[in-house]
């Protein structure tokens, strides 16, 4: 945060956010029919008069939730505003809630989120009125530390009225024939203006092994699901890592069994230091005696404590990346 503006903030607080502002269209049937249907609300005192004259309104309303919807600009007005906010334009005197977002962009808090939102409904409206609506500063919260970064919390109070058509077109007019409109609901609006957190870094991949001609084999067999195990064509012994001979009977001749990957735990450790960015830790390894009658190193997915020697356990083909498959074993069903 490179400048603290809490002082010039709280006196924002309780200010008026310019002259109220006059929605462009009238509360209308079309409208009120797209909105309900758009939600799914099939009350009937939206669709009729009658219907809403059934339960004692004096004809069809507009849905409480339009409130904001009838002093909205549109997507054009949106895009527009939000075009010279961020290029530091404002059209006309900067007023209170464009000194606000100024004070908190310059507090470095140029981020924002919407958290939540309150509607209070007076009365409801009928077709053929128009609104109007005031902006009040309510609150800006102290510095606060979230999850997405550290910010304040903005709330701003939406004050709506019905207005005649004789409610001024001139901006400076409003603010003094706002007091005689009738008002009929209002909405407090908070976001969140903030600094992102830094973000964690990436976990790098797993490294490579280094594969030779002996193991080529044993790296794509676990690219396609399988765990494979050297064996010496002459003897018949079971031997990993590879190698290019027999330890047995010196052959050099070889080719691979597929295990079924189910084993015991011969032996294990677990790793704590030194740490390695791509791995999580503590970080079990086994080793595990596999029942075709040889041994391999592998990860154990379970909690450290949880590891004994002798403990059955049952392999599965982990992909962590398009280049490395690993076998990584697991406490077999009982």
């Amino acid at each position: 945060m490179s400048t603290d503006h809490s002082a010039a903030l709280a006196a924002l607080v309780g200010q008026v956010a310019g002259p109220p502002s006059v929605a462009l269209d009238l509360v209308n049937e079309p409208m009120i029919r797209h909105w309900a249907e758009a939600m799914g609300d099939e009350n009937p005192v939206y669709q009729s008069d009658a219907a809403a004259r059934e339960v004692g309104l004096p004809g069809l309303i507009a849905p409480p939730t339009m409130l904001q919807a009838w002093s909205m600009v549109g997507l054009k007005g949106t895009l527009e505003r939000d075009a010279l906010r961020a290029a530091g334009v404002t059209k006309g005197e900067e007023n209170a809630n464009d000194q606000v977002m100024r004070l908190l962009d310059e507090e470095g808090y140029t981020s924002v989120v919407a958290t939540n939102c309150d509607q209070d409904y007076v009365r409801p409206l009928v077709p053929g009125e128009r609104i109007c609506v005031q902006l009040v500063i309510e609150a800006v919260s102290d510095v606060k530390t979230t999850g997405l970064g550290t910010g304040r919390f903005l709330t701003n109070r939406y004050d709506f009225y019905v207005v005649g058509d004789d409610f001024p077109t001139d901006p400076a007019a409003r603010a003094d024939a706002i007091a005689a409109a009738e008002l009929v609901g209002s909405m407090r609006f908070r976001i969140l203006k903030f600094a992102p957190a830094p973000k964690a870094p990436a976990k790098p991949p797993r490294p490579l092994p280094a594969i030779t001609e002996d193991t080529a084999y044993y790296w794509e067999g676990l690219k396609d699901g399988r765990l494979l195990i050297q064996r010496c064509t002459s003897c018949g012994t079971l031997r990993h890592p590879s190698l290019p001979g027999c330890g047995t009977c010196g052959s050099l001749e070889w080719d691979s069994v597929e295990s079924a990957g189910n084993g015991t735990i011969y032996s294990y450790v677990i790793v704590h230091y030194p740490q390695v960015p791509a791995f999580d830790y503590p970080l079990p390894i086994g080793l595990i005696e596999l029942d075709e009658g040889t041994r391999i190193v592998a990860n154990l997915d379970m909690e450290p404590g949880d590891v004994t020697i002798g403990m059955r356990v049952t392999a599965r083909i982990e992909k962590f990346d398009d280049d490395l498959s690993l076998p990584v074993f697991s406490p077999a069903a009982s």
